[in-house]
């Protein structure tokens, strides 16, 4: 992937890799530009100033005043701002052109393209102290990070990036890009819980601190509502989807209107509402071709194959998950692919193509590992469990069963675990192990009925 992925995230204020300041440093500025510019110091000093004057200037003996300063910025050529910061002129715009340009190929392109135009945005910005423009950049490529699946790597730019800001002494709205980027890492690594605490925490510092911006909250809600879904918080999901679209009209972006109805469509499904759901999705979808944003059309497509198969249109269905799967898999995001596959071979095994499926899934479980996608792992052992029990193969049904309860204990996927609580115990009670079962049900029980199908305290507070 080159420097643009592989290199870490550089940490701490944005200011202090700048260009070195000192008590000289407007006086070396103005002496190079002038001979870049092939002016004498009387020239640059006339008709207000002294050739002496701009050689103490240039000498780092005497700082310019204000008016000194635009004086001579006039004459050579440029602005107060950078003889003063050492920042070309227009600097900050060029980069913030350049962020979008960024944004654009991660939408459209390659993503290694994307991510070598943040990391480049990244070098000038920090070179020149520009904390916002450092932000962004470090934000982009921790989203380029996620799709390739590095979530280490990516929370590392999400941590960098709200650094940045906060020792910039940017807004908590401003820094909500970041914040959400670290959620979602924690999110795909399986840690739900703290997913949840992250945004939770977040969304009442904006909601009672009189800093309501309805963009910076839509992001909170919207990104909240997957982890509520695999804790099982399906009210909590709900209140976020509700809370979320009463504030889309306040919404300029139209991406992320679109996020918000694809994301909300998970909601209406577990209330058996499937078409609105699809409904939801297909706006969605129709907003992102005429954005060009393919990742999120994709993810679209994976919605859609995931509404089919709970309503029971399996062709449809694999139809749905092989376009997603395939879209992703051309940009290289092996994370967000592996764990369509996982859905895709669910219903391969419900349309009884069980050797295509378990083939498919043993390629998979390979591509998972520590901090990746324990949900979909789990998936992928339950539903290889289910293969083997219909085999008749009673150990290695057993043996795929457990592996995906402890993934799922580890993550705190109530809905999920209790299903496979509820898989494992029926085996046993089948193979004449009736106390085994018996324990396996309860735990399965304990998780449905737990508090834990909330996270660390009471939902967040909507806006005032």
């Amino acid at each position: 992937m080159g420097d643009a992925r592989t290199s870490g995230p550089a940490r701490g204020k944005g200011q202090e890799d700048a260009v070195g300041e000192g008590p000289g440093a407007v006086g070396r500025r103005v002496h190079r530009l002038r001979t870049e510019r092939r002016l004498t110091q009387r020239q640059v000093a006339e008709p207000v100033y002294t050739a002496a004057y701009i050689s103490t200037v240039e000498s780092g003996k005497v700082q310019p005043s204000e008016k000194a300063l635009r004086h001579i910025a006039e004459r050579l050529g440029t602005t107060p701002e950078e003889l003063s910061s050492g920042r070309p002129a227009h600097l900050a715009t060029e980069l913030r052109l350049r962020l979008a340009e960024a944004q654009r190929a991660l939408a459209t392109a390659d993503p290694r393209e994307a991510a070598q135009r943040y990391a480049d945005v990244e070098r000038d910005a920090r070179a020149h102290g520009l904390a916002a423009e450092l932000a962004a950049a470090q934000v982009g490529r921790g989203q380029c990070a996620v799709e390739a699946g590095e979530l280490d790597l990516a929370r590392g730019f999400f941590e960098a990036a709200e650094t940045v800001l906060v020792d910039s002494g940017a807004t908590l709205p401003q820094r909500v890009p970041a914040l959400r980027g670290r959620a979602v890492t924690h999110l795909l690594a399986g840690e739900l819980r703290y997913a949840c605490y992250l945004l939770e925490t977040a969304l009442d510092e904006l909601n009672s601190s009189g800093l309501s911006d309805p963009e910076a909250l839509v992001l909170l809600y919207t990104a909240i509502i997957a982890p509520y879904m695999d804790l099982g918080a399906h009210a909590r999901a709900a209140q976020a989807a509700e809370l979320a679209l009463a504030l889309s009209s306040e919404v300029s972006d139209p991406a992320l209107v679109a996020r918000l109805h694809r994301t909300v469509a998970r909601t209406l499904l577990a209330e058996g509402r499937v078409a609105e759901a699809d409904a939801a999705l297909v706006k969605a979808a129709d907003a992102y071709r005429q954005l060009q944003i393919s990742p999120e059309l994709a993810h679209c497509h994976w919605m859609r194959g995931y509404v089919f198969a709970q309503s029971g249109d399996l062709a449809r269905a694999e139809d749905a998950y092989r376009t997603a799967r395939d879209m992703l898999a051309s940009r290289r995001a092996g994370l967000y692919t592996h764990q369509v596959g996982v859905e895709l071979a669910d219903v391969l095994h419900r349309r009884g193509k069980d050797a295509e499926a378990e083939a498919l899934l043993d390629e998979l479980l390979a591509g998972f590992g520590a901090g990746r996608g324990a949900v979909h792992e789990a998936g992928a052992h339950r539903l290889l469990g289910r293969i083997a029990e219909r085999r008749e193969d009673v150990e290695g049904a057993e043996r795929h069963y457990v592996t995906a309860l402890s993934l799922l204990e580890r993550a705190g996927a109530a809905g999920d675990l209790a299903d496979v609580c509820r898989l494992l115990g029926d085996l046993f009670r089948r193979t004449g192990r009736p106390e085994a079962a018996l324990d396996v049900y309860r735990t399965g029980l304990g998780h449905r009925a737990a508090p834990g199908t909330t996270t660390l305290g009471p939902a967040p507070v909507g806006p005032f």
